[in-house]
């Protein structure tokens, strides 16, 4: 299930709302400098080490390569973070909802969260 279309565009979907999310709660608990030093700084901080550090064998090429079960610890730990992030916000329901939809997509990529931790 895990290249399934939809489960790729339901990811790809998680991953764009999850640096949105960190951007907001960035630009929106912090004022002056530090408004614009982590409302833009965690998303991209966020991406940089989604994007570089990677399984051997996942889509894309690893720049550095890690096991599997480290970057699945990163991605939930990115995940609930993001959760956490809305909740402080006061935005419970779509907190509610973001866990929801996240934990079932990684339901849904079972195959993956098992290759994952046998990598």
């Amino acid at each position: 299930m895990n290249n399934h279309p939809l489960n790729l565009a339901t990811r790809f979907l998680l991953e764009i709302a999850l640096l949105v999310i960190f951007s907001c709660w960035g630009f929106t608990r912090f004022q002056g400098f530090f408004k614009y030093l982590i409302g833009i700084g965690a998303p991209l901080i966020a991406a940089i080490v989604w994007a570089v550090f990677k399984v051997d064998g996942d889509p894309g090429k690893a720049i550095v390569s890690i096991p599997g079960w480290l970057r699945l610890l990163y991605e939930l730990t990115l995940f609930v973070t993001a959760a956490y992030f809305l909740f402080s916000l006061n935005m419970n329901r779509t907190g509610y909802i973001f866990i929801t939809i996240s934990s079932l997509h990684y339901l849904a990529s079972y195959d993956r969260v098992l290759w994952l931790l046998k990598n």
